[in-house]
Order: C-alpha cells, then structure tokens, then sequence
C-alpha cells in the first residue's frame, strides 16, 4: 500500500494519502491546509482520489477540503456529529489568527464500523469522541496500522477542553477500540510522530 504523510498548515497537522498500488485508486485523510502540496503529491503518485476524509471537523484538519474535493472530485466524509463544524472553518481559524476556507457538505457520513474500499484495500471506521462529537480513527488491519486524528498521540491524548468535548468519552474511546488492537499496530496521529498501540498502552500516562 502507497502511505505518505503530508505535514500542513502553520499547526503542523499530519495528512495522509493512502494508495494502491495496482489500481491506483486513493484516499486523503485530513487535507487541513496547503492544497496544492497536497494535490501535487497525488498527482507525483499518480493516484485517482475516491474519498476525502477528515478524522474530526476542527479547521486545522479541513480547511484544504474544497479545493482538494473540487480538483480530484472525490466524495467527502466526515461523522455527522461534526458535520457542523464544516461551515464555521473560517471564523475558527479567524479565532487563532488564522484562515481557512470553509468546507462543501460532506457526500456521506462516517459511522461506527464502517469499511470503506480503495482499490484492493480497505479500512474500518472506529467512532472515538472525545476530542470532538465526530471524532473517529481509521483502521487498516491488513497493513497493522491506524490513523488516530487528535484521538490518540505518541504519549499524549486530544484536548477536551472545547465545547462539545468529554475526557471521560474520549478514554473510554481509546480504551476500549485503540488498546484492544495488537500492540504492534503502528499508530499515525493527527500531529506530531507515529507510535505502537503497545507503547501508548505502557508510556502513556493520560491512559
């Protein structure tokens, strides 16, 4: 599988074009800003783009949505307890003194246990709020990875200090959907570097 980490915007958000190789069909995960890097990454792999996904709705993860979804024409998703978040980017980002450009509504929502398909691959959705309402990590059990947006980080969890937020959910989230995986699965957060499920479940001290 094509896996390639694209570090955006000034908050340093991780995304992710995951790819196959023999069909050359893909996925972007979390497109928060610098869209033309983005989309020249695509082109460089020469991937077909069939869905755009944002791990949660806060503005650093999707503010690159609608340029990224107008060039490839790929469908958006995102969990419908964060589909609001998509129309308010802009003033949110205006709040940090930052931009970013509100987002189309989404094609279809993510939902707890869905798998969606990109050429030969798959991957399963795991609703984990906490962070946000929506909040949702995408596992890839065949590579023995998981993208965690700002569920889980090495060493760390997501805040819970904003509106809509739960430390109690989003423990409980990781708990019982992250920790449960073999400890070997690589774990791909929304900032900073990878880590294992097993390490999170010794180091982490928040867990």
């Amino acid at each position: 599988m094509i896996f390639e980490t694209i570090v955006v915007g000034q908050l340093g958000v991780n995304c992710f074009i995951l790819g196959c190789e023999e069909t050359r069909e893909g996925i972007i995960v979390d497109p928060g800003a610098d869209a033309a890097r983005v989309l020249a990454a695509v082109q460089k792999l020469g991937l077909t783009i069939k869905y755009v996904i944002n791990t949660h709705g806060h503005f650093d993860h999707m503010g690159g949505n609608r340029r990224v979804v107008e060039t490839t024409g790929a469908k958006l998703l995102i969990h419908d307890a964060d589909v609001y978040f998509l129309s308010r980017a802009a003033d949110s980002a205006a709040g940090y003194g930052l931009s970013a450009e509100n987002s189309p509504k989404p094609d279809d929502l993510l939902t707890d246990g869905m798998v969606l398909t990109f050429g030969k691959h798959s991957l399963k959705v795991l609703h984990t709020p906490g962070h946000t309402p929506g909040g949702c990590c995408l596992y890839l059990e065949s590579e023995g990875k998981i993208i965690t947006g700002d569920t889980l980080f090495a060493e760390s969890v997501g805040r819970t200090d904003f509106p809509g937020s739960s430390h109690a959910d989003l423990i409980d989230g990781i708990r019982s959907k992250l920790l449960v995986l073999p400890e070997e699965t690589l774990a791909f957060p929304g900032h900073g570097p990878s880590t294992t499920i097993g390490h999170e479940k010794s180091h982490n001290p928040y867990l």
